[in-house]
């Protein structure tokens, strides 16, 4: 940013460089993770095999194949979040980094129900993270074809004569229109009936459909749309007649939620409380919803409305605090930014999940809260201090490949006050912190009570 100046260096982050690199060794370590070398659809065949091969074997045979299906799932799983930690980290695109996250919260799936750690590699890298900053309809439309999120909120169940109506109210509720957004019990069942026949590509071949609806067979990659199970009905939903089209009444869903009113003030809403805090002034939400739909849902420029505004100047006095995500990420970012990239990321997740945020683990599909009542608690805090005394002084965790215990070769931590003087949030820590700081007996003391101190639990 000190190249740049603060507008050109929004103006880039607003509008990334799509060719932007990561630094070398970080990009290696990425290529080596389990997602890099095998596609979902590979993982998901293999999976597949595994369980197949295993029907009329002996009971303990069919208990270990489906343990190690499970395993390549996990592993998936954990591999992604490695994946977006080193981004977070070191990618030059940071605002596309929050965004990413930002998106994954708000369309969350959780890893651990049935295959969807399989799947959750593709869902980040091809229905979110291109779409961060991009139209909301396309990321919207991104979300629906997935397979995690058919797989997370059940709609590979939903067919008809079969209504599964799951998908459909989170759609609506936390995705799009929120939960004042106008709609009824019957908009509900409506989106549900037009939602039929979209689930996951399960089997060898295409599906097996009479011949008046082969040409329907919507097949790509692993997601499927089946006509067979689709409600070809008319709807009514949101006041619209939706006439039996197969997958292209979707496609007409998704323009009437992501063009509603609705929608355009409450993505607005829950963006400015993401970078503002808490509670945020109706008057900037209200530009933001019409930018949105001026716009046609562009996320840059919403955002653009919320940076320019006076609103978001004067947020920045007291910053907005920091989830576990952000605080474990931010002080990593400030201890070994300049330091060879951490070889392993385990250590970081062990410490999102210490702080009650690990990646892709939130159970519900409402995502993890971001207000600050609900990380600002006395055990939240004790927590962090933890965290920061082992980021500050015991860096040999991240620099120790896998389980090797080994002796391992550690950079020299830098000393965070002295070295970071300039910076805004070392210019605003108050006296009791700077006492505390000066009070320390070791720069790894030091550098703790800096990552623990109240002004560094904000942004």
């Amino acid at each position: 940013m000190r190249e740049l100046g603060p507008q050109r260096y929004l103006q880039a982050q607003l509008h990334p460089d799509p060719g932007a690199r990561l630094p070398a060794a970080v990009q290696q370590r990425i290529d080596a993770l389990s997602i890099s070398r095998q596609s979902a659809e590979d993982a998901h065949a293999e999976q597949r095999g595994l369980r197949q091969g295993a029907k009329d074997a002996a009971p303990d045979a069919r208990q270990q194949a489906q343990r190690d299906a499970r395993a390549i799932s996990r592993q998936r799983a954990d591999d992604t979040a490695s994946r977006a930690l080193y981004r977070a980290l070191y990618s030059p695109n940071q605002l596309q980094e929050q965004m990413t996250w930002f998106w994954m919260n708000h369309f969350n799936v959780y890893a651990a129900k049935n295959d969807v750690g399989t799947y959750i590699n593709q869902y980040e890298e091809r229905a979110i993270r291109p779409h961060a900053l991009g139209k909301f309809r396309d990321l919207l439309a991104a979300t629906l074809r997935s397979p995690a999120m058919l797989v997370y909120l059940d709609n590979t169940q939903n067919a008809v004569g079969r209504i599964n109506e799951n998908y459909a109210r989170e759609l609506m509720e936390l995705h799009t229109l929120g939960v004042k957004g106008g709609y009824t019990q019957a908009d509900v069942q409506e989106l549900a009936r037009i939602l039929t026949g979209l689930g996951i590509h399960n089997q060898e071949g295409p599906p097996k459909v009479r011949p008046a609806l082969r040409g329907q067979v919507v097949l790509d990659g692993l997601f499927l749309f089946n006509p067979a199970r689709h409600d070809y009905g008319d709807k009514q939903f949101l006041g619209h007649t939706i006439r039996g089209a197969g997958l292209a009444e979707v496609d007409e869903a998704v323009d009437l939620l992501a063009r509603h009113p609705a929608t355009a003030r409450f993505i607005s809403a829950k963006l400015a409380a993401y970078f503002m805090g808490d509670a945020p002034p109706a008057s900037v939400i209200d530009r933001m919803a019409r930018t949105f739909q001026a716009s046609d849902g562009d996320i840059a420029a919403t955002l653009q409305t919320l940076y320019g505004s006076p609103e978001f100047t004067q947020s920045l006095r007291t910053g907005v605090f920091k989830d576990p995500v952000h605080y474990v990420y931010s002080a990593l970012r400030l201890t070994y930014a300049d330091l060879p990239p951490i070889a392993n990321p385990r250590p970081a997740m062990a410490m999102l999940r210490q702080l009650g945020q690990p990646l892709n683990q939130r159970l519900t599909p409402d995502g993890y809260p971001q207000a600050q009542s609900d990380w600002a608690g006395s055990g939240q805090m004790t927590a962090r201090f933890e965290v920061a005394r082992a980021i500050a002084a015991a860096p040999q965790a991240f620099y120790r490949e896998g389980d090797d215990k080994g002796p391992v070769e550690l950079p020299r931590l830098p000393d965070l006050l002295r070295e970071n003087a300039a910076d805004g949030l070392f210019a605003r820590l108050s006296p009791a912190t700077r006492d505390a700081i000066a009070q320390a007996k070791n720069p790894k003391d030091a550098n703790t009570y800096l990552l623990a101190s109240p002004e560094f639990m904000r942004r």
